[in-house]
């Protein structure tokens, strides 16, 4: 009967987490002979334990310096040797003399330590910061310009703000007289037509007006004369049906 699968998970026991480490390792390291035997592969390998213990191993004809030197080489990476190590030196050392020297000159430029300077350096110390105080004149003038024309590029902006407003209120302004004059016709027909008529008080009924207002001659009352005068005098006389009996 087979053995069941193990869960890969970490080994909470100490001892027998230990003891895995152990066999598992020596299992790994004998895997990894037989494949370099085998394949005749460089193989290097390295393990740190839970411990920080160091456990390597790598093919018999190489050494572990040698395979990782390799790895550098195929991955790109600059592999260092003595050589490098003294130019590495002389290069911090000049790197750290310009550095120091960088510093000196900021502290002149401040007005610091002026007293290692002589009269030449002095005068060329002068020299540059007067080259150094133009352009930031210089730069400080363009920048002032620039803040001016923003200023009348806003002004402007405002300006033109100012009028539309203006020309709407004055728009607004006009409707409301033109509403409150059209308002104010309808009270003064009224009052025209009251002092036309002259009334003698306000109970009087409005039918009154059709009486004090003349009739136009073309409207005056005619009488029917007629075209015959002897119709004037023609009475009609229907005779008795009891004279006929």
């Amino acid at each position: 009967m087979g053995r069941g699968k193990i869960a890969i998970t970490r080994i909470e026991n100490r001892t027998a987490r230990q003891v895995t480490f152990s066999k598992r390792r020596g299992g790994l390291f004998k895997k990894t002979h037989e494949l370099s035997v085998l394949c005749d592969a460089e193989i290097g390998l390295i393990i740190f334990s839970s411990n920080g213990k160091l456990y390597e191993f790598c093919s018999e004809s190489s050494s572990i310096p040698q395979i990782i030197r390799r790895y550098e080489i195929s991955k790109g990476m600059r592999v260092l040797e003595s050589n490098d190590w003294e130019q590495i030196q002389k290069e911090s050392k000049r790197i750290r003399k310009e550095t120091d020297d960088l510093q000196l000159s900021v502290r002149c430029y401040r007005g610091e330590n002026l007293s290692s300077l002589h009269y030449e350096g002095l005068a060329e110390l002068e020299k540059q910061l007067e080259c150094s105080v133009n352009k930031v004149r210089a730069r400080k003038f363009e920048l002032l310009h620039q803040q001016v024309d923003d200023l009348r590029r806003k002004e402007k902006m405002l300006e033109e703000e100012n009028q539309q407003i203006q020309y709407h209120l004055h728009h607004v302004a006009m409707l409301e007289q033109q509403q409150a004059a059209a308002a104010m016709v309808k009270p003064m027909e009224q009052q025209r037509m009251l002092e036309q008529f002259q009334f003698s008080g306000e109970d009087q009924p409005i039918s009154s007006l059709l009486l004090l207002s003349p009739l136009p001659p073309q409207l005056q009352p005619y009488r029917v004369q007629p075209t015959q005068p002897n119709l004037q005098e023609f009475s009609l006389s229907i005779p008795d049906p009891s004279n006929y009996i």
